[in-house]
């Protein structure tokens, strides 16, 4: 598959990457390495983290740098591994490519090391102990930060065309598409203004903000995979694709790259768009004046009951077992992720600590009173999915995504058909 050539072709040109990238020459003596992500106010955090741990020690220190740069950090990380050249500790791991790691036997089964129950359980609830446990039964990752996959919407634009409040359902988001359709579209037919936006690309990790988060909404946070098999051959997937295909054959998505353009939210260009917490730095940032927004659930089919569950595109800890000292790496992410430190990643990044309570904790009362924006994202981080822990998750969103296009953006198939389509090609992957 994909990334069993990916290591074949890594591994030739191993020595030429990572030299350039400094890797090794950041090591100092006696000490753990630490790569956080390459984003500005992580790095931020990490540095200060680093710093207040070494403040405190005489031994066990640990150097810190950012995941050297290349196309993706996950193919940096790929090429670490097979080159043997892991940091000890790494905290941008996606959740989805962890099954595959343990299966390779390089990385630490945290459950082996002293205190990691006991602290795990105080931190996270039993479902997000269990969607993190690998098949063998072992913890190889530690939750450790969440940005749940919301719909940001202009609050003007969706109360100009009489909705007092967000569409819930896929009726009133296709009710309110039409309508700003009809107020925005030439004599030769062409639409000027979309009620959303989603990247047409094929590129697997796009379905994390258009099909994956629809998902989980309308099947309550449904597995993609279960027992080795495909678990998404169901009406929660089709009903997605027919949403999401109706929007673009309708045109109240945008089928042409508006991502080459200006902002094109803050432009009132789109009116809503699927997205994280990330945003709202950006948008308070750059908004004109007087420009309101706000952010709701995603849209679910207009029969759905429960709690909106959605896409929570988690970060995780993990410790490689090139690390020398795995127990002292422990102890240092032990340190990172308390309460204290985990309102400073709060203040720093406006990234939610996967941690349960947030909203009932006083430790970040003070925080969410300044920023209230970020509460209904905290609201919702108590309903969100990581990935299932299964090997080749980057195959199955790949594999969806291919299909995706195909009944999506061009029509070509029916939703049944793709879903059906993709569902098969997934269970090849499992097949012994």
């Amino acid at each position: 598959m994909r990334k069993q050539f990916l290591i074949i072709f890594l591994s030739i040109f191993i020595p030429i990457l990572l030299n350039s990238c400094g890797s090794k020459s950041e090591r100092k003596s006696n000490q753990l390495l630490y790569w956080s992500s390459n984003n500005t106010q992580e790095i931020e955090f990490a540095g200060y983290v680093v710093n207040e741990w070494n403040k405190q020690r005489s031994s066990g220190k640990v150097s810190f740098q950012p995941v050297p740069e290349g196309q993706s950090s996950e193919e940096i990380i790929l090429a670490a591994v097979v080159g043997k050249t892991t940091p000890d500790i790494y905290s941008n791991m996606w959740q989805g490519d962890v099954e595959d790691y343990a299966r390779a036997g390089v990385l630490v089964a945290l459950d082996t090391l002293k205190g990691f129950k006991e602290f795990i359980y105080t931190r996270c609830d039993s479902a997000v102990i269990k969607e993190v446990t690998s098949p063998d039964g072992h913890i190889y990752q530690i939750p450790w930060k969440t940005n749940p996959i919301m719909l940001l919407y202009n609050k003007r634009t969706v109360n100009d065309l009489g909705f007092k409040e967000p569409p819930e359902n896929y009726s009133q988001f296709n009710l309110a598409s039409e309508k700003l359709k009809k107020e925005n579209i030439d004599k030769h037919g062409y639409v000027k203004k979309w009620f959303g936006y989603s990247e047409v690309l094929v590129t697997w990790w796009q379905r994390f903000f258009d099909f994956y988060p629809l998902y989980l909404a309308a099947s309550g946070g449904a597995p993609l995979v279960k027992d080795y098999k495909a678990a998404f051959d169901n009406k929660y997937a089709v009903e997605v694709f027919s949403f999401l295909r109706n929007l673009y054959e309708q045109n109240y998505f945008a089928k042409e790259r508006l991502s080459a353009r200006q902002d094109v939210f803050l432009s009132n260009i789109i009116a809503t768009r699927f997205t994280g917490p990330w945003e709202i730095l950006h948008t308070e940032k750059f908004k004109p004046e007087g420009f309101d927004y706000g952010f709701t659930h995603m849209p679910v089919p207009d029969d759905h009951q429960g709690p909106v569950y959605t896409y929570g595109d988690p970060k995780n800890l993990v410790i490689f077992k090139t690390c020398p000292d795995a127990q002292t790496a422990w102890d240092f992410i032990h340190f990172m992720i308390e309460k204290k430190n985990d309102l400073k990643l709060l203040e720093i990044t406006n990234q939610l600590p996967r941690r349960k309570g947030l909203l009932n904790d006083p430790v970040f009362a003070d925080y969410f009173k300044r920023v209230p924006k970020m509460v209904e994202f905290a609201k919702q981080s108590e309903y969100v999915r990581g990935t299932d822990p299964y090997p080749n998750l980057t195959e199955v969103f790949d594999i969806i995504s291919q299909e995706y296009e195909e009944c999506v953006i061009y029509g070509k198939k029916s939703p049944e058909e793709a879903v059906h389509e993709a569902a098969k090609q997934v269970n090849l992957l499992y097949v012994k």
